[in-house]
C-alpha cells in the first residue's frame, strides 16, 4: 500500500510541477492508477488527503482558465474524489463530510456533462450517501439550534440537486421509470425548499426536449407536463407565463408530431392552454397548424385566421398562414385570407410581398389569365405610389423567368416574350445592370424564334450596352447573325466568344452551371451554323471551342467534328481530299495527339478509343499524300504517334512499322526533290524514323515470329541511301547488312549500286561491290538473264576505266580484266541473247584500253588488250564483218608498230 501511495504522490506532483499545456498524459496515468481503488477500502494516511486536496485545486484552478478539456476535468476530479473517500476516517467530522458531498457531487456532475452516465451515477451515490451521514449527524445535535435547522435546509437542498442530476442520469441512459421515482422525491421536497421550482421545472423541460428529439414521444409528454405542473405549483417561484407557454408549445407540437389524429384535443388543449398564459405569435400559428392538420372545419380556421390579424403578427407570419392554407388544400381559405391580409397591410411598405405571394399561388393552380391581370396591377402600381421593394421586386422578377422559361421550353415563343416583356416593364428607361442584359438576351431569343429579327436586334444591341463582356451577349449576336447570313458578323461574334471563354461564366437561366459553360456554347454555336447549312461558320466555331477550352472531352469532341467536316467537304467536291484540305486536317490531328497525350480526367478505355479514333484518320489522309510527300510524312508520323496511346498488340505494333516505314520513304522522297541546301534535315528525320522503325521490329520479333516480308530490306536500302547522301562512313556496314540477310534481291543491291553514285553521294568502291554481289547472286539463279548480267558488267568496267594516265596502274588494269572475262563468259553461254551494240561497246572499250598503255609504251600489256578486243569480234552479229575487217588490219598494224618499238627498246639496250 506504501508503493500505491508512493506512486499517486509522484504522479500528483509531476502533474502540478508540469508548464506545458500538454497535461494528457499525466492525468491518464493518474486516472488509470486511481480507477482500479475500492473506495470502500480505507487508507489511513494524510498523504492521500493532501494529494486530493492539491488535485482538486489544481483542477479548479486549470478549469478557469480554460486549460482542462471536460473530460480531462472529469478525471482529475475522478482521481481527487477517490483518494479523498479513501482516506476516510471512521468518524468524520462535519466539514470532512461537506467536503466529500462537494467533491462527489461536482464529479457526478462533471462526467454527466461528458455524456457519461454510468460514471456519473457512482459519485452521485457517494454524495447521496455522505448526506445522510451529515444529517444524520446534524439530527443527533437536536432542532433547538439554528444553526441545525439551517443546516438541515442546505442539505436539502443539495440533495435535491444530486437527486435531479440522478434523474438526468437516468433520462440519458433511457431509465424513464429510476428517473420518475427521483423527479418525485425532488416534487416532495418542494414544499420545504420552493425557490427551486424554476430550476426543476426546468431540468424536466431539458428531459422533454432530449426525449422529444429522440423521437421518443411518450415521454418527451410526460416530462413537459411534468414541467408545466411544477411550474404551476409556485407563481412566485416559478418558471413565468412565458416559459410555461413555451413549454405548452412543445408539448402541443409532440402530440401533433406523435399522432394529430389521435390527439387532437390534447394538443389543441395545450396550446390554447399556452395562448392563454402568454399569447405569442407562434403560438397562434401552431395552434393553426393543428386546426389543419385535425381537418376542423372551416369556420374554427376563420376564426384563427382572425386571431392572428387581431394579435398584429407581422405581414411575412401571416403570409406563412397563406402558404400552410395552401399546403393543405384549403385554396378558398387560403385566397380570402390574403385579400384580406393585403386590405389589412394596405398601407405597409412591405405589402409588395404579399401581391408577389399572390401571383405565386395564381401561377401554381394554374390560373395564368387571373395571374397576368394581377401582375398588370402591380405594374401599374409600381410607377403610381406602390413600388415593390427590392426584395418583392427580385422574387417577382424570378416567378417571371420562370414562367418565360416554361413556355419557352415547351416552344410558346410568344407567351414566354410576354412574360419577358412583364420583367422589362419593371426595369426604368435608360437603367444598366447585369440582369437586364440577360433579359435582353432572353427577349433576343424569343424574337428570333419568332422570325422579328430587327427587333431581336434591338434586344442585343441593348444587352450589350449593359452587359457587353458577356459570352452570352456574343453568343446571341452570333445567333442573329447566322440567321440574317451576315458571315463576317459570326466569326467576330466566335471570335470575341473565344477571348471571354478563358474568363469564368456564370449561370444562364439554370443552362450551364459546369465549367464548361463556354465550351458547350460554342459547341451549341456549330450545331446552330449546320443547322443553317454554315458549314465554313460551324467549322470556324468549332476551331474557336479546340483553340480555347479546357475541357478535354469538349475539344477531342470538337476536333473530331472538324475531322468530319473536312471529309464530307472532300465528298462533295470533284476534286476529292485536296491539298488544301489534307492541310486543314493536318493541325486538327495534331492538336488531337496534344490533347490526348495530356489528358488527366479520362480513363484509360476512352483514352485508347480516342487515339486509334485520329490514327486511323491519321493512316487513311496518309494515302491520299500521293504527290506531297511532306504531308505524307507527317500524317505517318502522327498515326505512329497516336497509336503509342493505344494499349499494344501485334496488330498495332506491325501498323506502327509501317509508318515508319512510309514517313521514312516520304522523307528520302521529300528529299529527292528538294533543293541541296534542305536535303540534310530531311535525311536526318528519314534516318530517325528508321532507327525507331528498327526498334519496333526489335519488339516485334520478342513477341514472335515476323511474317517474311521485304520490311528489313527496305530499311537497309532506306538508310543505306540516307547515310550515303550524308556521306556518312557508317553506309559500308549497311552493304554488310543487306548481304547478310537470308534473302536478297538482286534488285535491292543494283538499287544501293545506283545509290552509292546517286549526287550528293560518292561511293564507286561501293558501287561496285553491291553490283558485284548483285552479279553472283543473278549467276546463281536457274535461268540467269544474260542482259541483267550485261548490265551489271557493263557499270563495272564503266566504273574501273581508267580516266588518265595516273589511274592506270597493274591492279586497276588486273580489275578490269576480270570484268571483261566475265563479259566474254556471259557472251559464250548465251551467245544469242546478249546485245549487239553492248558486245561492240565492250570491243571498244577493250581496244581503246590497248592504245592507251600503248600510248604508255607498255608494249606488252597494250598486245594482251588489243588481243582482248579481238577476241569480242567473233560474237558480233551483223556487224562482225565490216568490224573484223577494219579491226584485224588494225590489229596488224597494231602489232607491227609493236615489234618496232620492242627492237627499238632492245637497241637502245
Amino acid at each position: 500500500m506504501e508503493h500505491f501511495v508512493s506512486t499517486v504522490k509522484t504522479f500528483t506532483d509531476n502533474l502540478l510541477q508540469k508548464q506545458t499545456p500538454d497535461f494528457d498524459e499525466a492525468i491518464e496515468k493518474l486516472f488509470s492508477k486511481v480507477s482500479g481503488l475500492d473506495t470502500l477500502t480505507k487508507i489511513p494516511y494524510s498523504q492521500l488527503e493532501e494529494c486530493a486536496i492539491q488535485l482538486w485545486n489544481w483542477s479548479v484552478t486549470k478549469n478557469a482558465g480554460g486549460a482542462l478539456s471536460n473530460v480531462q476535468q472529469a478525471k482529475v476530479r475522478h482521481a481527487a474524489c477517490s483518494l479523498l473517500y479513501c482516506c476516510e476516517p471512521e468518524n468524520p467530522t462535519e466539514g470532512a463530510i461537506r467536503k466529500q458531498i462537494l467533491m462527489a457531487s461536482k464529479t457526478g456532475r462533471t462526467w454527466l456533462d461528458c455524456k457519461n452516465p454510468q460514471m456519473a451515477d457512482h459519485f452521485l451515490r457517494l454524495a447521496v450517501k455522505s448526506l445522510e451521514t451529515l444529517y444524520s449527524q446534524l439530527m443527533s445535535r437536536g432542532d433547538a439550534a439554528a444553526d441545525v435547522t439551517s443546516s438541515k435546509a442546505d442539505v436539502e437542498k443539495d440533495l435535491l440537486r444530486i437527486l435531479s442530476c440522478q434523474a438526468e442520469s437516468a433520462v440519458s441512459q433511457g431509465n424513464s421509470r429510476e428517473a420518475t421515482v427521483y423527479m418525485q422525491r425532488c416534487k416532495d421536497m418542494l414544499q420545504r425548499i420552493p425557490k427551486d421550482t424554476a430550476y426543476l421545472s426546468l431540468m424536466c423541460y431539458n428531459f422533454g426536449v432530449d426525449t422529444y428529439n429522440l423521437r421518443k414521444f411518450e415521454d418527451s409528454t410526460f416530462w413537459l407536463s411534468q414541467s408545466y405542473d411544477i411550474g404551476k405549483t409556485s407563481a412566485k417561484y416559478g418558471p413565468g407565463p412565458d416559459v410555461l407557454a413555451k413549454d405548452l408549445r412543445l408539448l402541443a407540437t409532440v402530440y401533433l408530431e406523435w399522432d394529430c389524429q389521435r390527439f387532437q384535443e390534447k394538443a389543441l388543449d395545450a396550446v390554447i392552454l399556452a395562448n392563454k398564459e402568454c399569447v405569442s405569435t407562434s403560438g397562434l400559428y401552431l395552434k393553426l397548424r393543428i386546426l389543419l392538420r385535425s381537418e376542423a372545419p372551416d369556420n374554427h380556421i376563420r376564426a384563427g385566421l382572425d386571431e392572428l390579424l387581431e394579435s398584429q403578427v407581422p405581414l411575412e407570419v401571416c403570409l406563412s398562414a397563406v402558404k400552410l392554407l395552401m399546403s393543405e388544400d384549403r385554396e378558398m381559405l387560403a385566397f380570402d385570407y390574403l385579400k384580406r391580409v393585403c386590405q389589412h397591410f394596405g398601407s405597409s411598405p412591405d405589402l409588395g410581398a404579399a401581391l408577389v405571394l399572390h401571383v405565386e399561388l395564381l401561377l401554381q393552380r394554374n390560373k395564368e389569365l387571373l395571374a397576368k391581370q394581377k401582375i398588370e396591377d402591380i405594374i401599374t402600381g409600381h410607377y403610381s405610389g406602390k413600388q415593390l421593394a427590392p426584395d418583392a421586386l427580385t422574387i417577382m422578377h424570378v416567378i417571371l423567368w420562370d414562367q418565360a422559361s416554361k413556355h419557352f421550353e415547351a416552344g410558346n415563343y410568344a407567351e414566354a416574350l410576354q412574360w419577358y416583356n412583364y420583367s422589362f416593364s419593371f426595369f426604368k428607361a435608360g437603367q444598366m445592370e447585369p440582369n437586364l442584359a440577360k433579359l435582353q438576351r432572353n427577349r433576343a431569343s424569343c424574337l428570333l424564334h419568332l422570325q422579328q429579327l430587327e427587333k431581336a436586334k434591338e434586344a442585343i444591341k441593348e444587352a450589350e450596352r449593359s452587359d457587353p463582356e458577356s459570352i452570352f451577349t456574343q453568343f446571341c449576336i452570333y445567333k442573329i447573325a447566322v440567321q440574317d447570313d451576315n458571315v463576317q458578323k459570326a466569326a467576330e461574334a466566335l471570335n470575341a466568344m473565344g477571348v471571354l471563354s478563358k474568363s469564368p461564366v456564370s449561370s444562364e437561366d439554370r443552362l450551364l452551371l459546369s465549367e464548361s459553360a463556354a465550351s458547350c456554347l460554342l459547341c451549341l454555336a456549330a450545331q446552330i451554323a449546320l443547322e443553317n447549312g454554315r458549314q465554313e461558320t460551324a467549322m470556324k466555331a468549332l476551331e474557336v471551342l479546340c483553340e480555347n477550352s479546357k475541357d478535354e472531352a469538349h475539344v477531342l469532341m470538337g476536333l473530331r467534328c472538324l475531322v468530319r467536316l473536312v471529309f464530307s467537304s472532300a465528298e462533295n467536291s470533284a476534286d476529292g481530299l485536296r491539298d488544301v484540305n489534307l492541310d486543314k486536317l493536318l493541325p486538327y490531328l495534331k492538336r488531337a495527339l496534344q490533347t490526348i497525350s495530356h489528358q488527366s480526367h479520362m480513363t484509360a478505355e476512352r483514352r485508347a478509343e480516342d487515339a486509334n479514333w485520329f490514327r486511323k484518320i491519321a493512316w487513311n489522309s496518309a494515302l491520299q499524300c500521293e504527290s506531297r510527300p511532306d504531308r505524307m510524312r507527317d500524317f505517318f508520323v502522327l498515326s505512329y504517334q497516336l497509336s503509342l496511346l493505344c494499349p499494344p498488340d501485334r496488330a498495332l505494333l506491325m501498323g506502327q512499322r509501317t509508318s515508319l516505314l512510309m514517313a521514312a520513304a516520304a522523307s528520302l522522297e521529300l528529299c529527292r526533290k528538294s533543293p541541296h541546301s534542305t536535303q540534310a534535315e530531311d535525311l536526318t528525320v528519314a534516318l530517325e524514323h528508321i532507327q525507331t522503325c528498327w526498334e519496333v521490329c526489335k519488339t516485334l520479333r520478342a513477341s514472335g515470329n515476323l511474317p517474311a516480308d521485304p520490311t528489313d530490306s527496305l530499311l537497309l536500302l532506306y538508310e543505306f541511301e540516307a547515310r550515303a547522301k550524308l556521306s556518312d562512313p557508317k553506309v559500308e556496314t549497311i552493304l554488310e547488312s543487306v548481304l547478310e540477310l537470308e534473302h536478297v534481291e538482286t534488285k535491292v543491291l543494283e538499287t544501293m549500286a545506283g545509290l552509292a553514285m546517286e549526287p550528293p553521294a560518292h561511293f564507286p568502291q561501293l558501287c561496285k561491290k553491291a553490283l558485284r554481289a548483285a552479279l553472283s547472286l543473278h549467276r546463281k539463279q536457274p535461268q540467269a538473264d544474260p542482259t541483267h548480267c550485261s548490265k551489271y558488267v557493263h557499270s563495272l568496267i564503266k566504273l574501273s576505266l581508267p580516266s588518265g594516265v595516273s589511274e592506270v596502274e597493274s591492279r586497276v588494269l588486273q580489275e578490269l580484266w576480270d570484268y571483261f572475262e566475265d563479259a566474254l563468259s556471259i557472251i559464250s553461254a548465251a551467245p544469242d541473247g546478249f546485245p549487239e551494240m553492248e558486245t561492240l561497246w565492250l570491243l571498244t572499250q577493250a581496244w581503246n584500253a590497248g592504245i592507251l598503255l600503248y600510248s604508255l609504251a607498255q608494249y606488252h600489256e597494250a598486245e594482251k588488250w588489243c588481243g582482248l578486243a579481238m577476241s569480242f569480234i567473233r560474237h558480233l552479229g551483223s556487224l562482225r564483218e565490216s568490224y573484223e575487217t577494219q579491226m584485224t588490219g588494225l590489229y596488224s598494224e597494231i602489232l607491227d608498230r609493236l615489234d618496232k618499238a620492242k627492237k627499238n627498246i632492245h637497241t637502245e639496250e
